[in-house]
């Protein structure tokens, strides 16, 4: 079996959960499963406006590289997408794709997951509030719950 060549973006433009899974999938036999995570930007009770994402080109798209490879060496994965966007990204609007393909859904799963986990917290992207009164935010924090669902994976590397 080729070696699996994870398919890397980081863009400001929207992307289409339907069409990267098509082009994920499409005319493949040996696929049993694709699993995806969209993340979208929330509005916070009403109080944010836009989340602005910055990133150090060239190095953000390496790490995404350095991770996916990672997932490729661990798990049976077919496939494997991640797509991060930048910019200004107002309340719904996609941040964040990663879809993962296996022969099965388990592999999928946990390399879609692990991918995710990693780029919540190592990847270089920063994330600034516009709140809709004008203000602006902080830059924020990765939350505990996300440095905790990163750790989990770091003894298994």
């Amino acid at each position: 079996m080729a070696r699996v060549e994870p398919v890397i973006r980081v863009q400001a433009e929207d992307f289409d959960l339907a069409r990267e899974s098509a082009l994920l999938s499409s005319g493949r036999r040996d696929i049993g499963a694709v699993v995806s995570f969209t993340g979208l930007c929330r509005d916070e009770g009403g109080r944010l406006a836009a989340l602005e994402l910055e990133h150090y080109p060239g190095m953000a798209e390496r790490e995404i590289r350095r991770i996916c490879e990672i997932a490729i060496d661990r798990w049976p994965v077919t496939g494997l997408t991640a797509i991060h966007r930048f910019g200004k990204i107002a309340p719904g609007g996609n941040i964040v794709l990663v879809l993962a393909a296996s022969s099965h859904r388990q592999a999928a799963f946990d390399a879609a997951n692990f991918v995710m986990d990693y780029l919540k917290t190592s990847a270089p992207f920063w994330k600034k509030e516009h709140f809709v009164d004008g203000s602006e935010g902080g830059w924020v924090s990765a939350r505990d719950g996300d440095t905790s669902a990163f750790e989990r994976w770091r003894d298994k590397d």
